[in-house]
Formats: structure tokens, sequence, C-alpha cells
């Protein structure tokens, strides 16, 4: 089936693409390195950003061009000759100028230059850039008055070669601003026509990736705005499910808590987008875990018969200072590519026309590059798409035909409604029709969660993922973009789905995810891996599960092999945490119940009394029926906050902040200096520079 939205034929960027090569360099001020400075191939949608040592990598061809930026320094460009490294050095400062068009080409008239080391502050020609009154920390553009470009309309914006509305326009970010110039008379109207004649306003952005529109394309621009209520660039229509914090319950009354793992990361990268964007974080965004389970921690490899191994600490709770806190790690068996099973890998593309941003499909088809690279030769890929309708535009393929399937993702083009449920549909009849027994059978489904046809509703769509997943294929679920992002229906597949969930929101994070942590996203080693954990009342007087909100599960569910929950990839960790009310400490938090006449027990001065808690876990084989059970015990030691592990430390110090992001009512301390410090003191195994991110992440939240 060939949709009518797909152009095939001769790729004309395949002879190019042939001679392009890998382009490495380090981006620095006068200082030292830039970490996330933006490096992009001029003219194209292929881009990327340094690491936390200023480092980048990417691929272009000699005769094209780079764009370096970064917020506060001015962009620069570097042709790529024969040399395969190219470093650069920023300065900071950017010149606003009001540019006029004369014979020759542009001048630049009444250059003023302003620092943009702090703030962005400053105007030019018509344009205000100054601090959001009353939403602090928050600055953005305001409009001084039409009558600075002309003595009435207003002038047209130009967000990254894209018109956009005043409106949007107003709502950019001065953290996201690279440059910002104005063209006026002629200059304007020569590039944008008669729509242009009261001057116009351009604007390049620190992430966005410079579009050039043809005539057709901008006079379609124009008149889709001129009837578009949706902002484009104010992430206001985008859908989280909201869910009330745990609270604290008494081993008494509640003696068994029970979970689904969580290796979703989702969380994170999309409160990373928020805080980068100056934005405040939608409090249903933040789920802790999520946050927590982002990153990497240093647990000891099974060794036994068992998929994962696993690792407790009980110490301090640095947020409620006489509570103490449990960290519950899960280590999966780290297997060896060579020893991996074969892949049977489903690629389902939204190609709708709400994919159509910079940030959507163009990212998505990076980054599907990013993990074709991982392929083996025995591997095979088929990919489907969707909009109005469903099809198929690649059949299974080889991974040694990596150029085929590349191919088909360059020819991918948006356009319609969104028709997801019968993308779904067509994505497993066709993995299940290439079904590898013993193998990795998986849908890839890449979208920003926008279904408007068919089963649409998250209850549709989680009723037609639970009964797909009976089919013994794995969902992985990327998404893409922000302002109708659609975070709760992605959420619902990958949790019932037997899944994990991702937001790509750059290529650096396509790295890392469906490169560097390819096994762990896409081969299982374990699934339907439950928690469940009883804690001793002589010690705990009251517990509270920090986050897994929408994973509880019920105690009679640990033992229903019929329940679903979450999978275990190759080489992936999951950590856990528990705050604990010791049993002689008065909270406010918690209110004792009364003693129960028939629960009451005498128990032994010394039963048990060295144990905190017993934990047990089960688990079922990627292609198993039945669980397995395996149990531990939690001895009731404590360690003191400093004598704990580094990996203690930065995890505590990232579900405190997650927990200061959704403003808990459970905490006393919220200071982003304290958690900042406990970041840092567990600031270890820190190779690509993530954690320090974290860092600089907490110290931007006040």
């Amino acid at each position: 089936m060939l949709i009518s939205f797909l152009t095939f034929g001769q790729d004309p960027s395949a002879s190019e693409s042939a001679k392009q090569k890998t382009i490495t360099g380090t981006v620095s001020d006068k200082t030292g390195p830039l970490p996330g400075a933006n490096v992009v191939v001029k003219g194209t949608s292929t881009g990327t950003q340094t690491n936390f040592d200023g480092k980048y990598t990417i691929k272009a061809s000699e005769g094209q061009t780079l764009e370096f930026s970064y917020v506060g320094f001015g962009t620069k460009q570097v042709k790529v000759t024969k040399s395969n490294v190219i470093n650069v050095v920023l300065d900071e400062a950017v010149t606003l100028s009001e540019v006029v068009m004369v014979s020759q080409g542009y001048s630049r008239e009444k250059a003023v230059s302003y620092s943009l080391s702090q703030t962005f502050h400053g105007q030019t020609s018509g344009v205000s850039i100054a601090h959001n009154k009353g939403k602090p920390g928050a600055a953005g553009v305001v409009i001084r008055g039409a009558k600075s470009l002309h003595n009435n309309n207003n002038p047209v914006y130009i967000v990254d070669g894209v018109p956009v509305k005043e409106e949007d326009f107003k709502k950019l970010n001065q953290q996201d601003i690279s440059t910002v110039s104005v063209l006026k008379d002629a200059a304007a109207t020569s590039l944008y026509g008669n729509r242009a004649a009261n001057g116009a306003v351009i604007v390049q952005t620190k992430n966005g990736i410079t579009q050039k529109l043809s005539d057709k394309e901008l006079k379609e621009r124009f008149q889709a705005i001129d009837s578009i209520t949706t902002p484009t660039v104010a992430p206001n229509n985008e859908d989280y499910n909201s869910f009330v914090e745990n609270a604290f319950e008494s081993p008494k009354s509640a003696p068994l808590s029970t979970f689904s793992i969580d290796v979703d990361n989702a969380s994170y990268t999309n409160v990373r987008r928020f805080i980068n964007n100056g934005q405040s974080v939608p409090k249903d965004a933040v789920r802790v875990e999520e946050m927590v389970n982002f990153f990497k921690y240093q647990y000891p490899q099974p060794t036994g018969q068992h998929p994962f191994s696993i690792h407790t600490e009980y110490s301090d709770c640095p947020w409620n200072k006489t509570n103490k806190l449990v960290r519950i790690g899960l280590q999966g068996k780290d297997i060896p590519t060579d020893n991996l099973p074969k892949s049977n890998l489903v690629f389902l593309i939204d190609v709708s026309g709400s994919m159509s941003d910079v940030n959507k499909l163009p990212l998505l088809k990076e980054s599907m590059k990013v993990l074709v690279n991982q392929l083996r030769d025995e591997d095979k890929i088929a990919m489907v798409v969707y909009a109005g309708a469903a099809g198929l535009v690649l059949p299974p393929t080889s991974g040694k035909d990596k150029k085929t399937i590349i191919d088909a993702l360059e020819k991918l083009e948006s356009g319609g409604s969104t028709a997801g449920g019968a993308g779904i549909e067509l994505a497993y009849k066709t993995a299940q029709e290439n079904f590898i027994k013993d193998g990795n059978n998986r849908v890839i489904l890449a979208t920003d969660g926008d279904f408007n046809v068919g089963a649409s509703s998250d209850k549709d769509m989680q009723t037609l993922i639970e009964e797909k997943r009976k089919s013994g294929v794995f969902l992985t679920c990327l998404g893409y973009g922000m302002g109708n992002y659609k975070d709760s229906k992605l959420e619902t597949l990958a949790d019932k789905g037997n899944g994990n969930y991702a937001y790509i929101d750059n290529i650096q994070e396509a790295n890392r995810f469906l490169g560097k942590e390819f096994k762990g996203s896409m081969f299982a080693i374990a699934k339907d891996v439950k928690i469940q954990i009883e804690f001793n009342p002589a010690h705990v007087k009251a517990y509270r599960l920090i986050g897994y909100e929408n994973r509880k599960l019920r105690p009679e569910d640990f033992k229903n092999d019929a329940i679903d929950a979450g999978e275990l990839g190759s080489g992936h960790t999951v950590t856990a945490l528990y705050e604990i009310i010791p049993a002689d400490v008065k909270s406010d938090f918690f209110t004792e119940i009364d003693e129960l006449k028939y629960a009451k027990v005498e128990p032994s001065k010394t039963q048990f009394q060295d144990e905190l808690a017993t934990i047990k876990f089960r688990y079922k084989k990627p292609d198993g029926a039945k669980s397995i059970e395996m149990v531990e015990v939690i001895a009731n030691k404590v360690s003191a906050l400093n004598q704990t592990s580094a990996g203690f430390k930065f995890s505590t110090a990232v579900a405190w902040f997650g927990l200061k992001l959704r403003d808990s009512q459970l905490v006393t301390d919220k200071s982003s200096a304290a958690i900042a410090q406990l970041a840092r003191e567990g600031l270890a195994y820190d190779q690509d520079g993530y954690k320090a991110e974290f860092i600089r992440l907490v110290e931007a939240v006040q």
C-alpha cells in the first residue's frame, strides 16, 4: 500500500551523503569549553550539541558550512575543508542591527552590541527583549509598538525562517534567542512580499534550525497562520496524566507495598526541555521515578541464575531530617552484542501534519538513523507510516542494507490527520508475520502522540495495546516535539504494552537512548518485573514510595501472572526510593491509627529485630509465562548520609529535585542549593556529562 504523501524515486541526497565525512571538534569561549552549544550543517536539518567537555561530532561534506551558536554568543560559520577537525571559539556578544537592502546586498546600520552573559536585555528597532513581569525567572520578547517600524500596522515575525503569529513571537524566551534583526521597507518586502510592508522582525533561536522556504511555501505559511488559533511556539496544548503523590502508610494497616518497575525516562528529558527553554514545568509532567532512572548507577552485575542483581542502602533523608531513606537498586545483566537474539523491528512513524515542525519529523529521521547504525546483518527492519491512513513503506529489510533503510526514511513527508490506531494495527500485524522465535520482536512507535482519527482516547489506546501485547511483540515509544505533545497517550501505551518510553528533544538524546543505550532500550532480559516490600513495624512507623504513582499494584497482583508489569533491558538499572518515618519519631506528615483489637500481637523481643524489611521480586523470562520469585532482607542498619555511595547521594538529589518541581507537600526543605550540593557529592561515573548537566538544571530553578 502506497500513501500519496510519500515521494519515491531517486534520492537526490544519496550521492551527497556518500561524500559525507565525520567532523569532530571543540566549541569554547575565551575561558573554556561550552557544553550544550549548537552545531548545525547550514541549510539542512542535520545538527548536534556539544557534550559536557564542549566536544561534538557531526557528519558533513566538503564545501558545506557549519554554524556554531550558543546563548549569549555570536554565531560563527566555518566551511568544511579537507580537515576532519574544526575547533571554534565563540565571542561573548551579539550584534543586533537594523538591516537595509542595497544594490550589492546587505549593509548594517545603527548596529548595537549587547552582552548576553547574564541576561538578554535591550531593544532594536521596535523590539524590546526583557524579563517578563510577574513571571520569576522568565524572560521574553516585548513589542514596544508598531510605530517603531511604521505608522500603524504590525510587522511580520519570522522565527528560524518560518513566519509565526505575533502572540507566538511574544512568548519566545530570551534564553532561546541567538540573534534578532529588523528589516524595513525594500529589505523586508523583497524577501517576504507585501505582507512585510510594515517591516519584518527576524529571530534566530539557539536550538532552531533555519528553514529556507520557497515563495510558495512562504505564502502558504502566511495563509496558515491567519487561520491558526493555537499558538505554534508555546507548549500550551500538551497533555499529561494527573496523579496524586504517594502518602505515608502504616505497616500495621498496609503491610505490603507493591509496584511495577519503570525503566522509562521520558519525564526527565521533557523536564529538561522546559527548564532549558526558561519555562515553568507542569506539575504532572514530573514523574520522579523517571527522573531518577534517567541516570545509570554502579550496581554490581548479577552472578547467579537470575538476570539481575539487587542492591539496597539505608540512610538519612535530606529533605526531612528526622526521616530515613531506603534505596533499592536492580542491575540487569549486560549481554555482549554478539550474544543478543536476532531482531525483528517495525518502525511505526507518524507522518501526519502535526509532525511538520523541525523538532518532530526531521529530528525523528535523524534519530532513526542512529538506531539503524546499531543493526547487525541478521537483524531486519520494516517500516510502517500513518497519517489519514496507514501503509507499509518498507518491507522487512536486512540490517546489512542500511542504505535502503535510510533512503526510505529520507523520503518521508508530513501531511494529513493522525490515524494512530490504524498504524498500530498494521505495525503489529507486520511484526507478527515476521515473528522470530526466541528473538527480539518489537514495534518502535515515533510520534508526538496527537492521535485524532479512529481509536484516539487514552482508554481506546489502552484497550488496543493491551490486546496487542498478547502477541509477544514488545513496544518502544519515542516522543517528539512540543506545543501539542501528548505525553499521556505515550505513557499509557508504554505502560500497558510491554514497552518503554523516551522523549527525544535533540540529536544528543537520540544518540544516548538509541545509540549508547541501544541494548538496554531494545533488548528485554526480563519482563513483568514486580517488587513487593514488607516493612517491620518494630522499626517503621510509616513509609511512602517516592514516585511510581502510575505503577502501583494491589498486593494480590504480585503473584498474579496475568497482571502486566515493567520490562528490564540488557545492562539496565532500576532504582526505587522509600521514605521512612522511624517508629520512635513523631511526624506532622502522618497520623497514627488506633491500635487494632484483633491485629494486636506480642512478638518476641528478639524476633526480626535486626530486619528493617523483607523485599520480594517476581519476573518472567522474555518469552515466559510463569513468574520466578526472589527474596532479600534489608537489615536495620543505618549509614550516615555522608558515608553512603555516590549513587545513593545522586539518586536522592534527583528525587529531591523532582519533589521540588512537583511542589510536594511532604517535603520540608526545598532548597535548590542543598539539592545541587548533594548532587555534587554524588558526582561520579559521569563520562558523558549528564549528571553535571543535571546540577546546572537544579541551579536554574529557584
